[in-house]
C-alpha cells in the first residue's frame, strides 16, 4: 500500500484503489485455498476407498468447474467409477435380501475438506 498524499477530491478513488488492491490479493488467496482443499479432499478420499483392485481408489480426480476473477469452484469426484461411489458410501441391498457393509469414505473427507478450507481462508487473510 502507498503512502502517497491524495487531496480531499481523491480520496474516494485512492480509498476505493486500496479496497479493489485488497479484494484482488483476497480472491487469489481463496482460490489457491480451494484448489488447495480440492486436492486434499481427492487424496483422503482415495487413501480411505475400499480396496478390491485399487482401480476405484485411483479414479478419483478434481477439475475446475467454474471461474472468474472472484471466485472458484472445484468438484472432487471419480472418472469412471462413479457408479461404485454411493453404494460403496452408503452400502446396498443385496438380491436375496440383507444389505451389504457401508464404507463411509466420501464424507469424512467432505467435513475435513470444509474444515481445512475455512482454516486456509482464515489465515490466508489474517497475514
Amino acid at each position: 500500500m502507498s503512502t502517497k498524499k491524495v487531496s480531499i477530491e481523491e480520496m474516494a478513488d485512492a480509498i476505493n484503489e486500496g479496497l479493489q488492491e485488497y479484494a484482488d490479493l483476497a480472491a487469489e488467496d481463496m482460490k489457491a485455498a480451494v484448489e488447495k482443499t480440492a486436492t486434499a479432499v481427492k487424496k483422503e478420499i482415495s487413501a480411505n476407498a475400499p480396496v478390491d483392485t485399487g482401480a476405484y481408489a485411483k479414479s478419483w480426480t478434481t477439475k475446475k468447474t467454474s471461474e472468474d476473477s472472484q471466485s472458484l469452484q472445484m468438484t472432487v469426484y471419480s472418472k469412471n467409477r462413479y457408479q461404485l461411489a454411493h453404494l460403496l458410501e452408503k452400502g446396498h441391498a443385496n438380491r436375496g435380501g440383507g444389505r451389504t457393509k457401508a464404507y463411509p469414505h466420501i464424507a469424512p473427507a467432505e467435513e475435513n475438506g470444509e474444515e481445512m478450507l475455512e482454516q486456509l481462508i482464515e489465515s490466508a487473510l489474517k497475514g
